[in-house]
């Protein structure tokens, strides 16, 4: 099988850009450890009992992408897209019928409101949100936060990815 190139970020890159880059390879990277694979794998739990799975990875990070930067940083006040308060993990929990066209829209509707709003502040700026210690976030903290969240869970991916089909090096 062959899987969608990413964009390697510049070696010589300023600040902004380089963060810009890495978080960018993140997000594509998200979207190669879920390529090629049918809707029922993409729901398939990595290793049960567990109800991990690819589509509910891709739902938890439009939810992450929603809340650090409309929510944090631009200050909107919006409801989650997956979460309550009765179960902050509901991201991750997909249902029979999700798929992975109505996923993949949500994830990339907020990765480009992501980029809007932090095209509105400087690396410096803080933001008009607050987090649950009561004090706000710069923007450069939350780019850095972004990328370990992704790098993260694309590790977990690979797992799941590999799992499902035994691809790898994805």
């Amino acid at each position: 099988m062959t899987f969608p190139e990413r964009p390697e970020p510049a070696i010589d890159a300023a600040e902004r850009p380089m963060l810009e880059g890495w978080l960018d390879y993140h997000r594509q990277t998200l979207l190669v450890k879920c390529a090629g694979l049918t809707d029922a794998q993409l729901r398939e739990a990595s290793v049960p009992p567990s109800a991990f799975t690819l589509l509910g990875l891709v739902q938890h990070l439009a939810e992450v992408e929603r809340y650090w930067f409309r929510e944090i940083l631009a200050g909107e006040e919006l409801p989650d897209l997956y979460s309550t308060e009765e179960d902050p993990d509901a991201d991750f929990q997909v249902s029979e019928t999700a798929t992975w066209a109505e996923t993949e829209a949500v994830w990339r509707a907020e990765t480009a409101a992501a980029r809007r709003s932090a095209a509105a502040f400087g690396l410096d700026d803080f933001s008009k949100g607050v987090g649950s210690a009561g004090k706000p976030f710069n923007l450069r903290w939350i780019y850095t936060h972004m990328i370990e969240e992704y790098a993260r869970h694309n590790g977990h991916a690979d797992l799941v990815r590999e799992r499902v089909d035994g691809a790898t090096g994805v």
